[in-house]
């Protein structure tokens, strides 16, 4: 196995990754709230940790990859106050819960599809899990970390923090969170100002409810996670991810109820992704620079100068690094485009090139230096550098300024199909757009052809010309004539 190095959000370094059971490793990333569409702070989350499940089995780890949903429990605010998310989307659109569920889900799925994002092993759901959060909730009770009033099961966060380091994941204090939590009324049941809810009264109104040992409710939004990575991945685990956003109080509650059940953390590593910004600005709804993907794909969003395909998206954020603030920009977007079909093109270019006795080249270097790039934290940005130097160089012997030997080919295209496609998810835009622009340049092509036939120069010149002005390049070989889009 190659010596592979995660940041650990927890000890706030990299860390060589040892699997708790090798060769297996169990990996949870916490899923969307299903009561809209699929947003892009969720799709870059959810694309870096395809690249972690791609690359942990691309190097021969047995990976079983757990994302939940969210679909019931998830309040207005973290304060176990308002009314459960998906139940007011369902009182405005008239339908039953379960209906704007699958809705969003389905919205969901196609999204991370055209992404080309894999599926998780398992994608279990909040609603499909009440028995598992009732008893986890039992369990933390009997354990003296909880209690009951009315109805409602508050988990008691200094209690807790008396013996267990409630805040190593944030890295806050204790004191300075009760300060900045707002002061205990004298209607609020709460003992303290930090304690969360692990299981809710359902008020008369509410639409999902269950029977539950405390009275008819519902389960609180944290412990959906910790009872269903802990039913599929055990009590230890290997990875636990989501958005940098859910660090201070979700994956912060998770850890403190599974130590208060299990008196252990739950995973061994806890990587978190960095937000989405637009032209430097945080992306947000009342600045009206919100996008949803499937705006992003048509152009139609007032910020986008057009439309940009889901790989080119998908190449874009792989330029930054999963830790890093990623900022979207028509200018960034239209070199992304140009970048992606570079390497595209060198894709299919490698197969067909020519080899000879000699290499004038080094092509192991450029597999080392991707390598080392992905297994320094997956870092997609130094690694796709090294393949625009691997692209670089396949170009080179295409023009006949450099060689290759079979052994160099073989070693050149097996990393090209391995971690542009394999690891990093990168395939070919629709075929239909594909075999279409190619029917246009081959009827182009002839055209020229005739032209220089006729020895009119000239215009067969302007027609190079003016192809390469939008993107595409015509080369004249002794081979024939070739394009690529640039």
């Amino acid at each position: 196995m190659q010596s592979l190095k995660i940041y650990n959000t927890l000890s706030r370094e990299k860390e060589v990754f040892a699997p708790i059971n090798a060769p297996h490793v169990g990996m949870y990333v916490c899923g969307p709230t299903l009561y809209s569409h699929a947003h892009l702070g969720n799709c870059r989350t959810f694309m870096s940790f395809d690249v972690v499940f791609r690359y942990l089995t691309h190097l021969g780890y047995k990976v079983r990859y757990v994302r939940n949903i969210t679909d019931v429990g998830h309040l207005e605010n973290d304060g176990d106050e308002g009314e459960d998310k998906i139940a007011k989307r369902a009182r405005l659109e008239q339908l039953e819960p379960m209906e704007i569920v699958q809705k969003y889900t389905v919205d969901f799925h196609h999204v991370l599809q055209q992404f080309n994002l894999l599926p998780p092993s398992i994608e279990p759901t909040a609603s499909g899990h009440i028995i598992e959060q009732i008893e986890m909730t039992k369990q933390i009770i009997d354990n003296g970390y909880a209690y009951v009033v009315d109805g409602t099961v508050y988990f008691d966060v200094e209690k807790f923090a008396k013996e267990y380091p409630y805040t190593q994941l944030s890295g806050r204090k204790l004191e300075d969170l009760l300060e900045n939590t707002r002061d205990l009324d004298g209607q609020d049941e709460k003992r303290g100002r930090l304690d969360f809810a692990l299981w809710k009264k359902a008020k008369p109104e509410h639409i999902m409810r269950w029977p539950s040992p405390w009275g008819e409710g519902f389960p609180g939004w944290h412990i959906e996670c910790s009872a269903m990575s802990t039913k599929y991945l055990g009590e230890e685990f290997d990875l636990h991810g989501g958005g940098l956003d859910l660090a201070p109080t979700h994956h912060t509650n998770e850890i403190a109820q599974h130590a208060a059940c299990h008196h252990k953390s739950p995973a061994h590593v806890w990587m978190h992704t960095n937000m989405l910004t637009v032209n430097g600005q945080k992306m947000s709804k009342s600045l009206n620079n919100s996008f949803l993907p499937e705006e992003l794909f048509a152009g139609t969003h007032p910020l986008l100068e057009k439309g940009y395909s889901p790989m080119s998206v998908r190449f874009f954020m792989l330029q930054a690094h999963y830790r890093s603030t990623l900022d979207f920009s028509n200018v960034a977007l239209q070199a992304a485009e140009k970048g992606y079909q570079r390497l595209m093109n060198a894709l299919k270019l490698v197969a067909s090139l020519k080899t000879s006795g000699t290499s004038s080249v080094k092509v192991q270097a450029q597999v080392d230096d991707v390598y080392n790039a992905l297994n320094d934290d997956f870092n997609t940005p130094i690694a796709l550098a090294a393949l625009f130097e691997g692209v670089r160089i396949i170009n080179s012997i295409n023009d006949g300024k450099d060689t290759i030997t079979e052994e160099d080919k073989t070693l050149l295209q097996k990393l090209f199909n391995e971690i542009v496609v394999d690891v990093l998810g990168l395939k070919e835009e629709e075929a239909g757009n594909s075999d279409k622009l190619d029917g246009l340049m081959n009827l182009i092509l002839e055209w020229r052809k005739d032209v220089r036939t006729k020895k009119d120069f000239a215009a067969s010149d302007k027609i190079r010309d003016e192809l390469l002005k939008i993107g595409i390049q015509v080369k004249d070989g002794k081979d024939g004539v070739t394009w690529t889009v640039q």
